[in-house]
């Protein structure tokens, strides 16, 4: 069936099959798809789907609906075809179209370049390390997940609660990094905030999102 897969700065935060005859997407929780965040509009557009068809409709938003980077007002989708409400993008993906994208994950893989293996310390993030050199993952110290460990394999891989609070892991070359994408759910990291500007990770470091604490674990 017919899906959306939402994204910011080509990070992807979450995929949404189009089960429905009218799938709304907007800022307020009741959406189906909810996009937290002031560019977008409480009751912002509407995805209507009639047989084998599916139409996108700006529902007067205050900063409009885009689609391939024209504003729309109603327009029937293809497969492929880019919304962009705000900084957001939203790829519509046809019925019966196969993706790559991880179904367990919410993450946007991409290959890293690969450079020469040199021995690693721990937390030496300051020199230009290739990122295979070492390898991580993030425990949940809190919450009904307590003691899950996630290894942090892809390029990209997104932690929280989409719609509530989303925050993405980045490897690099030279180590980790993390930035807030989306929500308000404050992330900290070691009790300072986490924002939209990547921050370094380190061996031990403390993350908080959306009430739940997790540990970046480095070997």
């Amino acid at each position: 069936m017919p899906k959306m897969i939402v994204s910011i700065d080509e990070v992807v935060i979450k995929e949404v099959q189009l089960t429905k005859d009218k799938t709304t997407l907007g800022r307020r929780p009741y959406n189906d798809i909810v996009i937290d965040n002031l560019a977008v509009s409480g009751e912002h557009a509407v995805l209507q789907m009639t047989g084998g068809e599916v139409f996108l409709e700006d529902l007067n938003s205050t900063n409009g609906t885009y689609l391939n980077g024209k504003a729309v007002k109603k327009q029937q989708l293809q497969n492929g075809d880019s919304i962009e409400i705000g900084k957001y993008k939203i790829k519509f993906v046809g019925d019966g179209v196969a993706d790559n994208f991880d179904k367990t994950m919410v993450v946007k893989a991409r290959p890293a370049a690969p450079t020469p293996p040199r021995a690693a310390t721990p937390s030496s993030f300051g020199d230009s390390i290739g990122a295979g050199a070492f390898h991580a993952s993030i425990k949940v110290l809190s919450g009904a997940a307590s003691g899950r460990e996630v290894p942090l394999t892809k390029v990209v891989t997104t932690i929280g609660k989409p719609g509530v609070a989303v925050a993405a892991i980045t490897r690099r070359q030279q180590g980790f990094v993390v930035h807030h994408v989306e929500g308000a759910g404050n992330p900290t990291l070691n009790g300072n905030p986490i924002k939209a500007d990547p921050i370094s990770l380190k061996n031990g470091d403390l993350i908080e999102l959306a009430g739940t604490q997790m540990q970046f674990v480095q070997t």
